[in-house]
């Protein structure tokens, strides 16, 4: 068959198009800016209903895979999941499409966020149009691409897992290939049309059950749990509005806490596995990759807590005078010793700041190369540094570890 994807370039739409291609179908992929030969313009945010009915003729079937999790600018649910697929439904009709799948949400029959009422609004539509309709409601999607997957598995890599409420919600998922298998039985024309599926693999395992059992397969020894109060998670919700990317919202945590809800019996019995998580093949590198996203932000906040905390020290806590006595052993004094203390001080929060805020390549070797001049100084100068008990100059050389695995990793000039 001939089948256009709307939605190509996300999660379940590239995974959809493996699978067809695989399946020995013939691929469209509707995409925001298409740059190859088997992709077309399909934008819900910009309806263009004649250019996408001209796309769609000659196709026997199409598939509705575009959603967002966070509204951004004009990408938002209304324009995304309702008057942009109505627009695609209406646009099928008129190409003589003979069947459409929509891929809807768990919950979207009764759930009241946004997220969920827009895209039952897109279901309640095409239920109304002269299509042979499917629609799928799947429950959390994972797979090795997923972003919810991605963060899953970062949780599961901390030493500690914070999880709200200690992760008492229970949440049912699907695999990404079980619900690819599953949108490919709906497009055979020997599948009855008009059915609207709620699709799930297993049982409902609480949050924290689900991060337990990444981490297992990644290979990690068990963590302890340290529970997020309600009311520190509905202030990360209100702040998780105003930051860019982010997966936490009022609306995310809403639905999270009433994910129990939506645990209706799966359908069709065959076609729910068993939850897959990350197979054995996967998991050294899933491993690594989870450690990379957060191992990076824990050094530099390590890092600008020593940059920023010698500022304050060197300002504030420490007696000048005796600063300006250590000055004084390495040729400075007076006015211009006390320049180099505060302008010394001053550079430290600078570089506190930036380690926090500007990060980069640049960054990362300035202060290799201040640590490393300061040290020099101090070992010709102050040489009884080099042998105190608390280690002062010593302690700088897991400092420059910490650079140059930033420097390494870092991919910002």
């Amino acid at each position: 068959m001939r089948i256009l994807i709307a939605g190509a370039s996300g999660f379940i739409g590239s995974a959809l198009g493996r699978a067809l291609s695989a399946a020995g179908h013939q691929v469209l992929r509707g995409v925001r800016r298409p740059q190859a030969a088997d992709e077309v313009a399909i934008d819900f945010s910009h309806p263009d209903p004649a250019a996408w009915q001209q796309a769609l003729r000659g196709c026997d079937a199409a598939i509705n895979a575009v959603g967002i999790l966070r509204e951004q600018g004009e990408q938002t649910f209304s324009a995304l999941h309702t008057r942009g697929p109505q627009a695609f439904f209406r646009a099928c009709a008129a190409a003589g499409v003979r069947r459409v799948v929509q891929v809807s949400a768990q919950g979207a029959d009764s759930g009241d966020a946004p997220f969920l009422a827009s895209k039952r609004a897109a279901d309640d539509f095409l239920r109304g149009l002269p299509l042979e309709w499917q629609i799928v409601r799947p429950a959390l999607v994972h797979g090795e691409a997923g972003a919810s997957a991605r963060l899953f598995r970062v949780l599961a890599s901390l030493p500690l897992t914070p999880l709200p409420l200690g992760g008492r919600q229970h949440v049912h998922s699907i695999h990404i290939d079980d619900l690819c298998a599953e949108v490919l039985r709906l497009l055979d024309p020997a599948t009855p049309a008009g059915q609207c599926l709620e699709l799930r693999g297993g049982k409902a395992l609480s949050l924290r059950e689900l991060i337990a059992t990444y981490r297992r397969s990644m290979g990690f020894a068990p963590a302890p749990v340290l529970p997020l109060p309600g009311w520190l998670m509905n202030f990360a919700a209100r702040v998780g509005e105003h930051l860019p990317g982010g997966l936490l919202d009022t609306q995310s945590w809403k639905m999270l806490q009433s994910a129990g809800a939506y645990v209706g019996t799966p359908y069709p019995a065959d076609a729910c596995h068993p939850a897959q998580f990350i197979t054995p093949g996967e998991a050294p590198a899933l491993r690594q990759q989870a450690l990379a996203g957060w191992r990076a932000l824990l050094l530099r906040l390590a890092l600008a807590a020593v940059w920023l905390i010698t500022a304050w020290v060197s300002l504030f806590a420490w007696p000048i005078a005796d600063s300006l006595a250590l000055l004084a052993r390495t040729g400075l004094t007076g006015t211009p010793a006390l320049a180099a203390l505060i302008g010394a001080a001053l550079l430290d929060a600078v570089l506190g700041l930036a380690t926090l805020f500007a990060p980069g390549r640049r960054l990362w070797l300035a202060q290799m190369a201040l640590i490393a001049g300061y040290s020099a100084v101090i070992a010709v100068c102050l040489p009884e540094f080099l042998i105190h008990p608390y280690g002062p100059l010593s302690k700088n050389l897991p400092i420059l570890a910490v650079l140059i695995l930033l420097f390494a990793e870092e991919e910002r000039p």
